[in-house]
């Protein structure tokens, strides 16, 4: 009798099993073997789509690469561009970077890579919000 009951229970779960691993298997093969983007940078570091530099995100522009060897070895690109400034608050970024980040010593680079930042990413013309008028203040009670 208890024989009779593991055998009903075994089979569907034998069953059940199987096309798991068959479905699995189509789906490593339909989706699994698809070349990622990851991939294909990995095979092509220096890929550029629609004028990006698919690996960081950078504008293709010329110093391009100065910036991606200089900057990209410490940080994310994420972090350069999101840092948008002129040309002096990125030469006191790039002395302070030095003085306590340990950057070496740029050369002719820091212009190459001052210029690209400057003319890729120039600081966006924004201030504060205006202030806000009109306000009917209340009292939060407790």
């Amino acid at each position: 009798m208890e024989n009779r009951k593991l055998s009903r229970l075994y089979k569907p779960l034998i069953v059940i099993c199987t096309l798991s691993l068959i479905i699995g298997i189509l789906l490593f093969y339909v989706y699994g073997s698809k070349e990622t983007e990851e991939q294909v940078v990995e095979t092509d570091p220096d890929l550029i789509e629609n004028g990006i530099h698919v690996r960081t995100g950078f504008i293709d522009a010329d110093g391009l690469q100065v910036v991606v060897n200089n900057c990209t070895t410490c940080h994310s690109s994420k972090l350069v561009i999101q840092n948008r400034m002129g040309v002096e608050q990125w030469n006191a970024t790039i002395r302070w970077m030095q003085k306590t980040q340990g950057l070496w010593e740029l050369g002719e680079n820091q212009e190459i890579i001052v210029n690209y930042l400057v003319e890729n990413y120039p600081p966006l013309e924004k201030g504060r919000r205006a202030p806000l008028t009109n306000i009917k203040w209340y009292e939060l009670k407790n």
